[in-house]
């Protein structure tokens, strides 16, 4: 069992405890989102030799409005703190991919615990599994470099996922007797204005560039969503469960947009 159970500050990222992990393990590929292509591995152009951005202030006026949606999930500095001692990929030549390895696994694991704290507050009738799947879960993004890289972090998520579905049928099913069910769908674009989503199952689905100002997503599980620019202005997300920060970041919100208070309102929103 972990030494200290992981917190929700720890799910959150600090580039300043950094060496630029995702600056250089993530590829990009010239888009609206990134100006550039750039393969794994290699450094961004714009990372400063103190891991920092030579253009964070202006990102999206750059070309990279990719960059100021991704969130780690505090991986960045679990990894460069913890897993790695301190140490950066500069430092040695023959570990910097597995140092790119090791960061997108602990990524995936955090995410994970970031979906587990919040079901632990929705589902007191589960506690019991889900508390065996967090402490499980923060044990394993604790583990060397080598354990990291040879665990199958897929079918971790897996097993973890079948929690997650118990904990939103619960929620859900205590919103409408019927929700919706649109799970994987695809809707791109999609006129939603006003939409009552209570208790909806969005897992997955398609939201790009959809309109969804002043919809009510009270209890609808958006695991896994496609945000990007979707319209939420005036929408009611308070309530809305497994709600991501990345996919806060990747909206269009304003004042009256209403968030869960783990999450941070995104600067530009206004």
């Amino acid at each position: 069992m972990p030494d200290r159970p992981v917190r929700r500050p720890d799910l959150r990222a600090d580039c300043t405890q950094c060496v630029g992990l995702c600056c250089v393990a993530l590829a990009m590929t010239a888009s609206a989102d990134f100006a550039i292509d750039k393969p794994a591995g290699q450094p961004c152009p714009n990372l400063k030799h103190d891991f920092r951005c030579g253009i964070h202030a202006r990102l999206r006026d750059g070309g990279f409005p990719g960059c100021t949606v991704y969130d780690c999930f505090g991986a960045g500095q679990k990894v460069t703190q913890i897993t790695f001692g301190g140490r950066d990929w500069r430092q040695a030549a023959d570990s910097g991919a597995q140092m790119f390895e090791v960061f997108s696994v602990v990524r995936l694991l955090h995410e994970l615990l970031w979906y587990l704290t919040e079901a632990l507050e929705l589902a007191p009738s589960l506690h019991g599994p889900l508390r065996h799947a967090t402490d499980d879960t923060e044990q394993l993004a604790l583990g060397s470099p080598e354990s990291l890289t040879a665990l199958d972090v897929l079918a971790h998520r897996s097993r973890i996922n079948d929690l997650l579905l118990r904990t939103s049928e619960l929620v859900r099913a205590g919103v409408s007797a019927t929700p919706l069910n649109r799970r994987g769908a695809d809707l791109m674009g999609a006129d939603l204005v006003g939409a009552d989503l209570r208790g909806a199952d969005l897992r997955s689905s398609y939201l790009i560039g959809a309109d969804l100002r002043r919809a009510d997503l009270t209890s609808a599980d958006l695991i896994g969503a496609d945000l990007r620019d979707t319209d939420v202005r005036g929408a009611h997300l308070a309530r809305s469960i497994f709600l991501t920060q990345m996919q806060v970041n990747a909206t269009r919100g304003d004042a009256g947009t209403t968030l869960p208070d783990r999450l941070i309102r995104p600067p530009r929103w206004s």
